[in-house]
């Protein structure tokens, strides 16, 4: 049996992760004052960032229609689907729908939908962990019972440069963002199970907040000797590898992996901005 992994744009796949043929990217479109951008592989980090950076009016992304999806479901015997958290975009609703369309046209086929209840980072474990167990030969349903499970330990935090995205998003308060960057606060945000996002702290300067952030895996107490954790940067490999150095001093884990955020991590994430997941 075939399969095939679906995701849309907000997956923060590498280029070694597409070399391996099977999986589809469904961009997103990201706004920036009514110019629209589309995160596919002609995204470009640096042109993006300097347009949101001058930007003074809407700063959003749009999700993709149905239809796109639904070009994307033909291709194999069984068809994984990753979509943002449905809580935080419409892609979820949109890939379900595009399933539905499918079948009506096509009859049944085994496609299943998961609502990652994350973005990015989360998206990208949820892609490699299918790839494993699908490319290990098991049935569908066993894949997808077990990535549900998966999907349920899973946990995300990030530590932002800017609140400004956010607070034009709706999604804070001008006063808010407003005495934080006076201050240099920087909260540390988290991901929660039911896939909305949360302040968990915050510090007075990046450094302090990235700290707390890895703090907190800690105080979880959570055995992670064998999970795989991700960081994703927005321009800041530094950063990155940083976080990277005080994740190794502090907790036993299999393995850490870096990436560079693409366009719809960019946009939320902002320049500076750091993702982690596990």
């Amino acid at each position: 049996m075939s399969f095939h992994i679906v995701c849309d744009s907000c997956t923060d796949l590498t280029p070694e992760d597409f070399e391996k043929g099977c999986y589809s990217w469904i961009p997103l479109t990201l706004l920036v004052d009514g110019e629209e951008i589309i995160d596919d592989e002609t995204f470009d980090q640096a042109s993006f960032l300097k347009k949101v950076a001058e930007s003074k009016g809407e700063v959003k992304s749009a999700c993709p229609a149905p239809e796109s999806y639904m070009a994307a479901y033909g291709k194999a015997d069984d068809i994984y689907v990753i979509t943002l958290s449905a809580e935080l975009s419409g892609s979820y609703n949109s890939a379900v729908l595009g399933k539905n369309l499918y079948e009506e046209e096509n009859g049944k086929k085994n496609i299943y939908v998961f609502n990652s209840r994350g973005a990015s980072t989360t998206q990208l474990l949820i892609a490699r962990k299918i790839y494993e167990y699908a490319s290990a030969g098991m049935e569908f349903q066993e894949v997808v019972d077990k990535i549900e499970d998966y999907i349920s330990t899973l946990r995300t935090y990030f530590v932002l440069e800017t609140l400004e995205v956010l607070r034009r998003n709706g999604r804070l308060s001008r006063l808010s963002a407003t005495i934080a960057s006076a201050l240099n606060i920087k909260p540390v945000m988290e991901g929660t199970r039911d896939g909305v996002i949360q302040k968990l702290t915050q510090a007075r300067g990046t450094k302090k907040a990235l700290s707390k952030m890895v703090d907190s895996f800690v105080q979880e107490g959570r055995d992670l000797s064998d999970r795989v954790l991700a960081i994703a940067h927005c321009n800041c490999p530094q950063r990155a590898e940083y976080v990277k150095q005080l994740i190794e001093k502090s907790l036993k884990v299999k393995d850490i992996i870096i990436i560079e955020t693409k366009g719809v991590s960019s946009l939320y994430a902002c320049d500076g901005g750091i993702i982690v997941s596990y």
